[in-house]
């Protein structure tokens, strides 16, 4: 009898990187997969690709009580109608939902993939009624997977459940990087790359900083563009590289927005549901100053493609890189920030990081290696 598998999580894009190919895999393996999160043009076709099933519904980020009820009722409905086995709940609006549900449906597995802690940048009542929260979820997982070695601690520091409950997957991420058919610098179609710098205006004279992910405060993105814009006076060969889409959650000042959208040597892209790698293969070096992560995997991704990286010393990025080896770090401050590029560009040694951070990569965080780890839970 095939053992059913539900994910919960927010969102179709967070769906498609934080479980994506394990559908496929796990699929071939003998288990129906199922999928719930908010609506989604792209949804469908999805669904179709990696061959599983699926229900749209809607899962907030902010707490609305009525919708958040409504939603749970739905999640409950679909775990008895399809007979669901194992609940696994991501994001923490997905995962308190799903682990309500599953919980009161006395589903007999259910994990919670705890991908950060969003209460870390977070103050005063809301911060308390996010710790909360957070302790409800854990409270109805039955088993809870720390994505990174800094939020299994943090975790504890928080006594937000106890530790016989928690683990954490090899040295970390949720679902781990395709390094072989996905991230890899030598599958890169040289036309291709081409045809995409032509098309964002990248020449052969620029020296490509970028950041791949959500436009919000989090993320350190004021601090980013500010020094980028001291860097870009001195050098005008420098252009900054933006592979993500603005949020309204956490939203950036109007001033660094307009920034993005009207200077010339920012490459602002929005939201790119495909073929990322080749985006990737475009930058000379990637920069992640986040206040929290989960794991950072967006700079496992560009490690893989051989770029070196600068990162925060923030929970989940710390864990990220191997400092002075495959990158190095910085304070989330625009004068810290600038200090770290011009050392990394400087160093003569600059493209031992990108090829040390592959290795880094394929030797710990191959997908196939960390689904394995998966099914023993499963």
């Amino acid at each position: 009898m095939k053992r059913k598998i539900l994910h919960v999580i927010n969102i179709y894009f967070a769906l498609q990187y934080i479980v994506g190919d394990q559908f496929k895999y796990f699929g071939k393996k003998g288990y129906d997969m199922h999928a719930i999160c908010s609506d989604s043009k792209y949804l469908k076709e999805y669904s179709h690709s990696m061959n599983f099933k699926y229900k749209p519904v809607p899962v907030l980020r902010q707490i609305s009580i009525i919708q958040d009820v409504k939603s749970i009722v739905s999640i409950c409905k679909y775990i008895k109608t399809n007979e669901i086995d194992i609940v696994v709940g991501h994001t923490p609006k997905g995962a308190l939902l799903s682990m309500i549900a599953g919980y009161l449906m006395r589903t007999p597995n259910r994990i919670y993939f705890r991908h950060g802690l969003v209460f870390e940048t977070s103050k005063g009542l809301k911060r308390n009624l996010l710790i909360t929260v957070e302790r409800i979820t854990s409270f109805c997982a039955r088993q809870i997977v720390c994505v990174s070695p800094s939020v299994y601690q943090k975790s504890l520091e928080y006594r937000l459940n106890r530790e016989s409950k928690q683990l954490v997957l090899g040295k970390g991420t949720c679902t781990g990087i395709d390094t072989d058919n996905k991230f890899n610098p030598l599958l890169i179609s040289s036309k291709k790359r081409n045809d995409l710098r032509n098309e964002l205006d990248i020449t052969d004279k620029d020296f490509v900083l970028a950041y791949c992910g959500r436009l919000v405060k989090d993320k350190g993105i004021v601090e980013l563009v500010d020094a980028f814009l001291e860097l870009n006076r001195k050098n005008s060969n420098y252009k900054l590289l933006l592979v993500g889409m603005f949020e309204e959650r956490d939203a950036l000042p109007e001033k660094i927005k307009q920034e993005i959208l009207t200077n010339k040597s920012i490459i602002y892209t929005g939201f790119v549901n495909d073929d990322i790698q080749y985006y990737y293969s475009l930058m000379d070096l990637f920069i992640f100053p986040s206040y929290r992560e989960g794991f950072g995997m967006v700079v496992l991704e560009a490690s893989a493609m051989n770029i070196p990286v600068i990162v925060s010393k923030s929970t989940g990025c710390i864990d990220s890189i191997q400092e002075g080896v495959t990158g190095e770090y910085t304070e989330i401050d625009k004068g810290d920030i600038m200090k770290t590029v011009e050392f990394v560009i400087s160093n003569r040694d600059m493209k031992k990081y990108g090829l040390n951070g592959r290795e880094f990569v394929v030797n710990n965080f191959k997908d196939v290696d960390v689904w394995q780890e998966i099914e023993k839970m499963y």
